[in-house]
């Protein structure tokens, strides 16, 4: 199974921040899509990713005035991507490994979706479960 396969299911539509984002407005893009962390583009091209670790971790590090800081000053810079025809089996090994969950998905440079940890895991489950009802069926007949 593909990446490309994942993004057929869940679609392509994803949530982004510029790098002038304030903290406040990238606190409530996430609440308001319900995810834990997105991207941040100049145009279409990735130049980080922010997520729910990052402003923990500068939370906890230096409070004063972080809803007014700037994503590009707490955002990861550097950001692992996939292509659409990765697998799945292969990225879900390097998120486990390197420890992310979001993992934006670029053509030619430019993003054209996001597959979550939770998203691979998904997709493997319902290969599994296909595999399975071939099975049976097989067997039974």
């Amino acid at each position: 199974m593909r990446i490309a396969d994942v993004l057929k299911g869940k679609g392509s539509d994803v949530a982004t921040v510029s790098p002038s984002t304030t903290v406040a407005e990238l606190l409530a893009l996430l609440a308001e899509h319900n995810i834990g962390a997105v991207p941040v583009v100049d145009g279409d091209t990735v130049v980080g990713i922010v997520s729910e670790r990052d402003i923990v971790r500068r939370l906890h590090t230096d409070s004063t005035g972080l809803l007014e800081t700037v994503t590009s000053e707490i955002m990861s810079t550097h950001v692992t991507t996939c292509a659409p025809e990765d697998r799945v089996a292969d990225l879900a090994k390097v998120m486990t490994e390197r420890r992310f969950r979001h993992l934006p998905v670029v053509v030619d440079g430019r993003l054209v979706g996001i597959v979550s940890i939770g998203d691979l895991v998904k997709a493997r489950i319902d290969l599994l479960e296909s595999e399975t009802e071939q099975l049976q069926s097989y067997i039974a007949g």
